[in-house]
């Protein structure tokens, strides 16, 4: 699987580019949001120095229908509404992924995280591409069925061949002796090394372009 994270321009025209561009240090997320007839029905979010403020700009916004606030204090509110316009997250039903909460908006802009196969992730990349919306790759890295760039296994023989030393140069441990500390044999201990150093360099590579690419 991969996961990734994604920043992208949003439309001048959508209600929330609008409230967030008014408040730019104001952080909007939307909590979840579902279609609704030709709107959408969502939960959201604002962070802000004075949150009534901003709360008062989406109630009053020609796009936002009966809003209601479901919890304010000094910093934060959390109100339901129905937006009209829907093309904030649209593309993703567009491209059959479901959009993972929060969606987080800040003066224009949106972060949203994916997490697909490879063949999903290069279709939701043509998807995004053919919008013409300017976009960034913040995050891109593989993970296993358990969320981890490493196996168990991979991860203990690794953290016992950094401990005793094997790593080093010249090596203080020998492949033998930390196969016999792990309990296994040399070309097990060989070949969980080799498998675990490899995807930690697949990580490191993926980490360095998602860089260049943000």
């Amino acid at each position: 699987m991969i996961r990734a994270r994604f920043r992208l321009v949003l439309p001048e025209d959508i209600w929330i580019t609008e409230v967030s561009t008014s408040f730019p240090d104001a952080t909007l997320r939307l909590l979840t949001g579902v279609p609704k007839r030709d709107r959408a029905l969502e939960l959201g979010e604002v962070r802000a120095a004075d949150p009534a403020a901003v709360t008062d700009a989406i109630r009053g916004h020609p796009d936002i229908v009966g809003y209601q606030q479901l919890y304010g204090d000094t910093d934060r509110a959390i109100g339901q509404y129905e937006a009209d316009e829907k093309s904030l997250y649209e593309f993703l039903w567009g491209s059959s992924l479901p959009p993972e909460f929060p969606i987080v908006v800040e003066d224009g802009e949106m972060e949203f995280d994916l997490t697909a196969t490879q063949e999903q992730f290069e279709a939701f990349g043509s998807t995004l591409d053919e919008t013409g919306r300017r976009y960034d790759l913040l995050t891109l890295s593989h993970t296993d069925e358990r969320d981890s760039v490493l196996t168990d296994r991979q991860r203990e023989c690794l953290t016992a061949a950094h401990r005793l030393g094997y790593f080093d140069v010249p090596r203080e441990c020998s492949l033998a002796e930390l196969a016999d500390t792990l309990g296994v044999d040399k070309s097990s201990a060989s070949e969980t090394i080799r498998r675990g150093t490899g995807r930690l360099v697949d990580q490191f590579i993926l980490d360095r372009t998602a860089d260049r690419h943000g």
